[in-house]
């Protein structure tokens, strides 16, 4: 007997539905934090109105940050694994929710973005849709059994005892065995184990090739002629603890420019706005530092000292969350900040900082702060922008800038060349006439390094492009040698 039943009144098995989580899973990120340095980078005043919803609950934080944020959610780390395994589960024929304890108007935001959703679960100001509220929620809704979770983290736990199957995202290897007992068909596993805690991002992310700024806390000393291991010892202690506070400030900065940063295509590359570090560790990590430098200061090295280390960082918190974005005064607070550690090198030591030194230094970082910003104006023309995000300037002010960078250096020269005529240097330099050499070498200096930004050459900071640039090296060994013949005869 023929079977006369069509192919198309066949039942169609269909996989269960998929649900997947958000944070850390579809995003290598977290939407509540996001949502928070975001509130604090654009308004205070609001992120503290949202601290007060906190003793309602972490579900109505969650919406008080949610009504006031505006996190560019086409721009989030989403993982491409968790995507494709999404895709390949539509192509299947299932469904697939997108369920998450970060706010109903997140998830849907992002969900109206991706457009691979068939429902949008989140937290609704009042339940916090997270562990065992999850899993009841999906358990009533979709029956006991009858979906996959996709998670990456403890509170998945409890999810995944109703689901199918588990699905967990870079999972360490004690959270895979438990999501493998859980779940009633056992467990797939996506991504790496490695990447659930600390791993050399943390490094990256608190940047030590900046470091290198802080060798201008040696100058004193060295302009000194300091010989007393004191000072050297003294030195050497501002070093470690400055760039302590130097990298913390570099972290809270990444933090409150995520948004920013994702918009640029070197900066997106770095730990936090790539999702490469967590921002939770990000967000302990930044005031871990800070308060460890600030105790080392009181306990080790002059108050003084301490009162220049939270003087910098003041206003490096000042520059992040509101001076940057200000015409030139962005300019003249980044010259300021190098400054600082000169002044923080002669509170450590006790020397007494020359009037000349910081009037030269002034100058010269002056220069290097509108070359950052000219380089930045480069970059954009290069990538058809008319500005960057965050700044205040178009690259129509190109020439200004360039112009002001130019200036600020060969006026830092001539502060040189005038101490340099001095009878005072006499009585420091037994060959002071030598050190007209130096002036020379800065104006080629700096004109080189105004012409490469103008060909946009220029891709770092122009103190760590100094470093790697074999010219300038070239150029500050002279300097060394001629600073030495001119000091020993």
């Amino acid at each position: 007997m023929q079977d006369t039943t069509s192919s198309a009144d066949q039942p169609v098995d269909h996989p269960p539905l998929l649900a997947v989580d958000l944070d850390g899973t579809l995003i290598r990120s977290d939407m509540l934090l996001e949502n928070w340095w975001n509130v604090v980078s654009r308004d205070i005043p609001a992120a503290a109105r949202a601290l007060r919803a906190l003793p309602e609950g972490k579900a109505a934080f969650k919406k008080a940050l949610a009504d006031t944020a505006k996190v560019d959610v086409s721009k989030l780390p989403y993982n491409d694994e968790v995507l494709a395994r999404i895709q390949s589960h539509r192509d299947a024929g299932g469904r697939v929710a997108l369920v998450t304890a970060s706010d109903q108007q997140v998830a849907q935001q992002i969900a109206d973005h991706l457009g691979i959703f068939d429902e949008v679960h989140g937290s609704d100001g009042e339940t916090n849709l997270k562990a065992d509220r999850k899993a009841a929620f999906l358990i009533e809704r979709f029956g006991r059994g009858e979906y996959d979770y996709i998670g990456d983290h403890e509170a998945d736990l409890e999810v995944w005892k109703g689901a199918r199957k588990a699905i967990t995202v870079n999972a360490p290897d004690d959270l895979r065995t438990g999501a493998e007992a859980a779940a009633a068909e056992g467990a797939e596993h996506l991504g790496r184990a490695e990447l659930a805690g600390p791993n050399k991002s943390w490094l990256r992310a608190v940047r030590p090739h900046q470091w290198a700024k802080n060798v201008l806390i040696f100058l004193p000393v060295l302009m000194a002629h300091s010989h007393d291991p004191r000072d050297w010892v003294a030195a050497v202690l501002a070093f470690v603890v400055f760039s302590m506070i130097a990298s913390s400030v570099y972290l809270l900065n990444d933090l409150l420019d995520l948004s920013a940063d994702r918009a640029h295509p070197r900066k997106s590359k770095r730990p936090l706005p790539s999702g490469e570090m967590a921002l939770l560790h990000g967000s302990l990590l930044a005031p871990a530092l800070l308060l460890g430098g600030l105790l080392l200061a009181l306990l080790l090295l002059p108050f003084d000292f301490f009162l220049v280390l939270l003087g910098y960082f003041i206003l490096t918190t000042a520059y992040s969350l509101n001076l940057k974005r200000r015409l030139v005064i962005d300019i003249c607070t980044l010259a300021t900040l190098y400054t600082v550690r000169i002044i923080a090198g002669g509170a450590a030591t006790g020397i007494l900082i020359s009037p000349w030194l910081l009037a030269f230094s002034g100058f010269l970082f002056l220069s290097l702060a509108a070359i950052k910003r000219q380089a930045e104006l480069i970059s954009d023309v290069a990538a058809g922008r008319e500005g960057s995000a965050g700044r205040a300037y178009v690259t129509s002010d190109i020439p200004v800038v360039s112009g002001m960078a130019l200036t600020a250096g060969y006026v830092s020269v001539l502060v040189l060349a005038l101490y340099i005529s001095t009878p005072s240097v006499s009585l420091i330099y037994e060959r002071p006439k030598l050190l007209g050499a130096v002036c020379a070498i800065l104006l080629y200096w700096i004109s080189r390094v105004v012409m490469l930004t103008h060909r946009g050459k220029m891709h770092d900071d122009p103190v760590v492009f100094a470093l790697k640039d074999s010219t300038s090296r070239i150029c500050g060994v002279m300097i060394l040698l001629i600073a030495a013949a001119a000091s020993f005869g």
